[in-house]
């Protein structure tokens, strides 16, 4: 018979992590709860550590060679093309080997095994997930930004996840592939040194959403003119040209491009102090208690249900306030709520949890992040590629359509299970007393191996957090 250490082992893995691996519901049922805290006490526990991993800058000078480069062979080839009479004699000659992936696309795959590998190989994922959520939220393209969208997550996110909101949101409003993504790199004050000479613009969008989506969120108060204001404070933060053999994809501070004078936003003024002043909005956005109420909500959402307790989102909303957005206060509060263990389990796993979670279960082998960003594009959700600056949904319904997918998915999950189980086994490992009698009796009931383990992964209690 199941113990409630049992049941709250299994819920703790797949409401905050990744789900079980191995029996990974035996370890943690001596004490839930105690070993999702343990893991808040890992400062550097979200860090990935690789030397063989660029960072931005490092990204960009490769990526500014390697295009320079293709050009230059491109030139040569059509400088040594034949003459047009020797056209069939070029075209029975060697074909051209297929080169592999460009830099840029080498690098996306690189970081993005090392993301998958941390998930995969993680004691119950909460960490993890903590990076999913804030990744998500503060969100950048890999449409726009493929060599550096790796880079900005370990560079912008993992350092903060469990430091001070203030600090990851500083982080990310500077780092290059935010002010890439968003168009601030290159808005200009009006009356700024560049602005006079050059007649360039400025560009709204970064502050628009630090405003919107970072920090205050919709219908709180703030105006138009308070966009406009902030926008013009964060002119000159931009980058070094890639170009730049030394510092070029790093962030820096233009002061000719800068905006000069006194800024209003939000009801305050800020002198023109160049980036501390735009540092110094950052700081008090952080602070405010709408974008307390606006984070909690979001928290709460995310790893509970679409409809979240308010007991649980007072709770994160108090705990952000006097923690003074201590990130590591609120994923505390967050397993220390009752209501967070209490919700019914309603709501979906986004695309990429699921599929983390199918690959701990069965334990399939992944030889690189290829099948999995194949995987996640045919589910919806490609990897670091949200369709807009406020990041993918975190509502079930947005992926209810996906679930004809999920099913196919799971099929070749099935087929790729090398190791002998049994299926009973199976559900135990990978649900234990979250599977209800009617998912034991189907997987029981299976026809053959794969499509036991297709019925496991497309059950219900699997499926939701």
């Amino acid at each position: 018979m199941a113990t409630d250490n049992q049941h709250d082992a299994a819920l703790a893995l797949h409401r905050f992590g990744f789900g079980p691996r191995g029996d990974g519901i035996t370890r943690l049922a001596t004490d839930p709860r105690g070993a999702l805290l343990a893991e808040l006490d890992r400062p550097d526990g979200a860090l990935i550590d690789d030397a063989d991993l660029l960072d931005t800058g490092e990204a960009a000078r490769a990526v500014f060679d390697f295009r320079q480069e293709r050009k230059a062979v491109r030139f040569a080839q059509r400088a040594a093309q034949p003459p047009a009479g020797n056209a069939n004699e070029a075209a029975n000659g060697d074909k051209p080997r297929n080169p592999g992936p460009a830099l840029p696309q080498q690098i996306y795959l690189a970081e993005a095994k090392a993301r998958f590998e941390r998930a995969l190989e993680a004691e119950t994922g909460l960490l993890e997930r903590l990076v999913w959520f804030w990744s998500n939220h503060f969100c950048v393209s890999a449409d726009k930004v493929r060599p550096y969208a790796g880079a900005f997550e370990r560079e912008a996110i993992r350092p903060h996840v469990l430091g001070r909101f203030s600090d990851m949101l500083l982080a990310v409003e500077s780092h290059p592939a935010m002010l890439v993504y968003l168009d601030n790199a290159r808005s200009i004050g009006p009356e700024s040194v560049a602005g006079r000479n050059q007649q360039k613009g400025l560009n709204e969008n970064l502050a628009r959403e630090i405003m919107e989506l970072h920090t205050l969120g919709v219908r709180s108060g703030y105006s138009q003119a308070d966009v406009t204001n902030f926008a013009k404070v964060i002119t000159g933060w931009t980058m070094f040209p890639p170009r730049n053999p030394e510092r070029g994809g790093e962030f820096t501070f233009n002061p000719r491009m800068h905006q000069p004078g006194v800024q209003t936003v939000a009801g305050r003024s800020y002198a023109g102090t160049g980036f501390d002043q735009g540092a110094a909005v950052l700081h008090d956005l952080a602070r405010s208690p709408a974008t307390a109420t606006h984070i909690a909500t979001k928290f709460a959402r995310h790893f509970v249900a679409d409809e979240p307790p308010p007991k649980l989102v007072e709770a994160l909303e108090t705990s952000f306030l006097r923690s003074d957005g201590s990130l590591k206060a609120l994923a505390r509060t967050l397993i220390e709520a009752p209501e967070a263990w209490s919700a019914p389990r309603s709501k979906l796993k986004s695309p990429g949890e699921w599929l983390i979670s199918a690959t701990r279960a069965t334990g399939v082998a992944v030889p690189d992040a290829r099948p999995i960003i194949g995987a996640l594009n045919m589910l919806g959700q490609p990897l670091w590629r949200p369709p807009a600056p406020k990041g993918f949904d975190d509502v079930s319904a947005a992926w209810l359509d996906g679930l004809a997918q999920r099913l196919e998915i799971a099929d070749q999950f099935g087929r790729r299970l090398n190791r002998p189980a049994d299926p009973k086994e199976l559900v135990e490992a990978a649900l234990g007393p979250l599977a209800a009698p009617e998912t034991r009796e189907a997987v029981a009931r299976a026809e053959s191996r794969p499509q036991a383990v297709a019925l496991l992964l497309m059950s219900a209690e699997f499926q939701r957090r």
